[in-house]
């Protein structure tokens, strides 16, 4: 039986992976199937910078805009719904592409994620009402109390604060003690992280942000400030210009130069998860060949051992 592959294109948000992506899929003749937590809801079109009408026309993509925002949808349901699609997509294909910077959605398709037992409803309630009522710092000192304070978790993510402690609460154990251990697949998995100097990072974040501006992301936040509490909004981008029209914020620039700030910040810890990871072979983005060769090479061999090239931001 011939061997499948899944080509994962990596890296921080902005590096261009949608491009290398569709590059790739046009080359080898295949379909994308993104990872990008975000961009699963229909309503979130610029704020997640979803692939345009034309990309998407261009090659069939999977897994992008599939949900609405008032839907609860976590990293589990993804490995669930993902696995399946492949199975259907490999009687097709050989070669399938996943692009996304959502390093746990990630690890859910390349090793597994274990199901967490039933959470005490009392609990998660009872932190969102604090929450609510005291706002972050609550939360952040309710994980300094922890025996075991997690070194690896957003401190400034309430959604990822709660969902620690109402497993820790719930279960008397450490989140990471249900990761199962690295299942086999019936795939091969070949890792492609792309990355650029830390300041060029930069500079595309913030011209991203300035895009979307101009492409009506105001208007687009606006329309779903009613919402806003949904945990699908409580992600970069729509917080801050939720804190705008809240007047949290003095102007709508602050909210804009907060976005910028968040999500260079944001980068640089997709970065961090990902330098941790030896399988992934780095390149430049405009490397768009080198990268194409280098995959026919490992396809041809049937090998994804290598030694990674390390990273340069």
């Amino acid at each position: 039986m011939k061997p499948n592959f899944l080509i994962f294109i990596l890296g921080p948000t902005g590096v261009g992976k949608t491009s290398i992506s569709l590059f790739l899929a046009k080359k080898l003749k295949t379909e994308i199937l993104s990872c990008d937590s975000r961009q699963f809801y229909q309503e979130l079109k610029i704020g997640s910078s979803q692939p345009t009408i034309k990309e998407l026309e261009s090659v069939p993509h999977h897994f992008i805009g599939h949900l609405t925002i008032h839907q609860s949808y976590n990293a589990k349901c993804f490995e669930k719904d993902s696995l399946k699609k492949m199975k259907q997509l490999f009687k097709k294909y050989s070669i399938l592409i996943m692009v996304g910077g959502s390093g746990l959605y990630e690890k859910s398709i390349t090793e597994g994620l274990s199901d967490i037992p039933n959470i005490d409803l009392n609990i998660r309630n009872n932190l969102i009402y604090n929450f609510k009522k005291k706002g972050i710092f609550f939360l952040q000192k309710e994980i300094q109390k922890l025996s075991k304070i997690p070194t690896n978790i957003d401190r400034n993510n309430p959604r990822r604060l709660i969902r620690y402690l109402e497993i820790v609460r719930s279960t008397g154990k450490n989140p990471s003690s249900f990761f199962k251990k690295k299942n086999l697949r019936f795939f091969s998995t070949i890792k492609i992280g792309l990355t650029l100097p830390r300041e060029e990072i930069y500079i595309r974040i913030n011209k991203r942000v300035e895009k979307m501006i101009q492409m009506g992301f105001l208007e687009e936040v606006s329309r779903y400030y009613p919402y806003r509490h949904l945990n699908s909004l409580h992600t970069i981008g729509y917080k801050e210009i939720f804190d705008f029209l809240s007047k949290k914020k003095k102007s709508f620039h602050e909210a804009i130069e907060e976005i910028k700030k968040n999500t260079r910040k944001y980068a640089k810890k997709q970065l961090t998860w990902y330098r941790k990871d030896p399988s992934i072979t780095w390149f430049h983005p405009k490397e768009k060949e080198k990268i194409f060769y280098f995959i026919l090479n490992k396809v041809k061999m049937g090998n994804t051992g290598f030694e990674p090239v390390p990273p340069c931001l």
